[in-house]
């Protein structure tokens, strides 16, 4: 029996590369088994041989084929085409959005002059239909509840935070048609994002130019002036921004922003590292939800009592991974999120963002005050079968 990576492959070997038409049809065939497959990127990657296809999927890079040597400038050049990107600049990063019709999946092209040619990342984001809302997300009920209720503050600010890859974006965005079904077209929501990745009707959406001189910082200072109750701001990324965004938060704002730190507590020791004052963080942050994206077992998978197959986790029992046809013998099948919510004015750790201690203490607080780490969420998602050890380990690293 064939998988459907060997037909894929065969598939496009099966183009022509002399036909005037041979890159477009790779780059359709390409995007629409991207899709099929549920890819959030796709890599070409240009190299003596030829262009190196690569996807990742549930958050792992993996190998999808290879096309010719020589056709690798047309083929980037369609996808510029599809972008609107300058076809003729090959010696410059170039970013762009290709369209999707209502219904359909959409992507954001990047480039980049390499040795060979240029490098091309797609981003593929989530259908229309597709986590919509925060419920759709699979956050813990605990978390989904309370977030629910912050989302109506009118006032404070949320910050939703993890490495790349973890399911921010889509978080953050879920959060914005939750707020937009809520207010029924009461209250008046703004956005500051670079780039825009998703369009979100009843919001106002503003994308950053730095060669412009429109910057997040520039950007944050006039939109206080646009009379909004809810502001999202992509990224937190300098002193400069957070504390605009931190003043706003504290003067009738709803502010929503996401923020690259380890862990909950991580967030508050690096504002913290960036000169943002204990007093804006304890009475400004209404609350961080730090979170991770795990591959979700196959129903091929075994499991096991044999304390070696733990990795040091502590569980009593865990599931591994196997390999079929239905899972691409990788032996998972789709995410699951794993998440904390930190609020962090509770008693005793608020007074310790105000004493500024370090993040190892902060951590021990926010647990005693209640708060389920994430290594605490990837143990019990081990111990119901959900994921295995070794996942937890790629996801979260080698020590807890």
């Amino acid at each position: 029996m064939t998988s459907r990576a060997e037909a894929f492959v065969k598939e496009l070997a099966a183009r022509i590369p002399g036909r005037p038409t041979y890159a477009l049809e790779v780059v359709d065939l390409v995007l629409a088994e991207a899709q099929a497959l549920g890819a959030s990127d796709i890599h070409w990657l240009p190299t003596a041989e030829g262009l190196l296809l690569h996807w990742r999927i549930d958050g792992v890079l993996q190998p999808a084929g290879q096309l010719p040597p020589g056709v690798a400038p047309n083929v980037i050049a369609r996808l510029k085409v599809l972008a609107d990107l300058l076809t003729y600049r090959t010696d410059i990063p170039q970013e762009g959005r290709i369209r999707a019709a209502p219904g359909e999946v959409e992507m954001r092209l990047s480039t980049f002059p390499t040795l060979y040619g240029e490098k091309a990342v797609v981003r593929l984001f989530a259908a229309s239909g597709s986590y919509l809302r925060i419920n759709d997300l699979g956050l813990p009920e605990e978390i989904l509840d309370r977030l629910k209720g912050l989302l109506q503050s009118t006032s404070g600010a949320i910050i939703l935070s993890g490495p790349a890859g973890s399911g921010k974006t889509t978080t953050i965005y879920a959060c914005l048609r939750e707020l937009v079904a809520s207010s029924r077209g009461q209250r008046s929501l703004t956005t500051l994002e670079d780039p825009i990745e998703v369009p979100v009707p009843g919001v106002a959406q503003s994308q950053v130019n730095a060669s412009a001189g429109f910057t997040l910082e520039v950007g944050l200072r006039s939109l206080l002036r646009q009379d909004p109750e809810v502001i999202t701001v992509g990224e937190i990324r300098d002193p400069a921004t957070a504390e605009i965004a931190f003043q706003a938060s504290l003067t009738g704002h709803l502010v929503l922003t996401t923020f690259h730190a380890g862990n909950a507590t991580g967030v508050v020791g690096r504002l913290l590292d960036m000169g943002i004052e204990p007093y804006l963080i304890r009475s400004g942050l209404l609350a961080i939800v730090s979170q991770r994206l795990v591959r979700k077992l196959c129903t091929c998978c075994r499991s096991t009592d044999d304390p070696t197959a733990f990795l040091g986790l502590s569980v009593e029992r865990a599931s591994l991974p196997v390999g079929c046809v239905q899972c691409g013998s990788t032996g998972y099948r789709g995410r699951s999120i794993l998440a904390e919510f930190l609020v962090p004015e509770q008693g005793e750790l608020g007074h310790a963002i105000l004493l500024r201690e370090d993040v190892g203490r902060l951590q021990r607080l926010a647990i005693s005050a209640g708060m389920i780490s994430l290594w605490e969420r990837a143990c019990r998602a081990v111990e119901a079968g959900i994921t295995s050890p070794a996942e937890v380990r790629r996801v979260l690293g080698p020590a807890e």
